[in-house]
């Protein structure tokens, strides 16, 4: 894995921080949902830190391992950034989306040094993410991440919707209606999981926009999630101003 951390443009002290997650399906990366989600991030006042975790041929639970073991280096200060370690968040696209999500739900890998609450961020932003493996499923990302003929089991895993607690972090939610790779369906199941438990979410579902927009500066409607989002992050608590 590779961590690379951008640091806020809020001046001195601690501040929150946020690991973003590309998309790609679990089989590459998705460059404009990386740095430049960053840079924008750091321009809220957040330490932000861009994953490259593993993907196919590697499989599960390898990137889950990444993502887990960056969480934790975030939070415990094994970078050069003031980072306040109750305030670590998550964001994701498309397939990080549900690498995000299966943060948030404490999905297991096996290992004892990573399965731990640390490890669970504190917020989630999901960007028109992946989240259910056994229902409208991206085969794509299914096949990267689990191979051929997985259990059923390991499927129902692996479906965060299926996992919410009251525990589970907060949320921010946006897709487009018409998503003709991961339906809205994934993004109105995990919201509708979190208010059935209790938990915060915001969800945002706008009309049109294809699939893997990252900051969607040029299509109308969804170009306005950035800002949404940033007002959602300042009544956290989590922006400069």
């Amino acid at each position: 894995m590779q961590l690379t951390g951008v640091p806020s443009r809020a001046g001195s002290g601690e501040r929150p921080a946020i690991l973003v997650l590309p998309g790609g399906g679990y089989g590459h990366q998705a460059d404009h949902e990386a740095e430049p989600v960053a840079e924008w991030l750091a321009g809220l006042g957040i330490h932000a830190f861009v994953l490259r975790y593993r993907v196919a041929p590697d499989r599960h639970p390898a990137p889950l391992e990444d993502a887990k073991q960056a969480m934790l280096k975030v939070r415990g200060g094994a970078h050069r950034l003031a980072v306040d370690p109750r305030r670590v968040g998550a964001l994701g696209f498309s397939a990080g989306g549900h690498l995000a999500a299966t943060l948030a739900t404490a999905v297991a890998t096996g290992n004892a040094a990573l399965d731990v609450p640390g490890a669970v961020p504190d917020l989630t932003v999901l960007c028109y993410p992946v989240v259910s493996y056994t229902q409208a499923v991206h085969q794509g990302s299914v096949d990267n991440l689990v191979g051929p003929s997985p259990s059923a089991d390991l499927l129902a895993e692996l479906s965060a919707e299926l996992r919410v607690t009251a525990e589970t972090p907060p949320a921010f939610v946006w897709h487009t209606a018409d998503d003709a790779a991961v339906p809205v369906s994934h993004s109105l199941a995990y919201t509708a999981a979190l208010l059935n438990a209790g938990v915060s979410a915001e969800l945002h579902v706008f009309p049109e926009g294809r699939h893997g927009l990252g900051l969607a500066g040029e299509q109308p409607g969804a170009d306005q999630w950035p800002t949404l989002c940033a007002g959602w992050l300042d009544r956290a608590g989590w922006t400069a101003s």
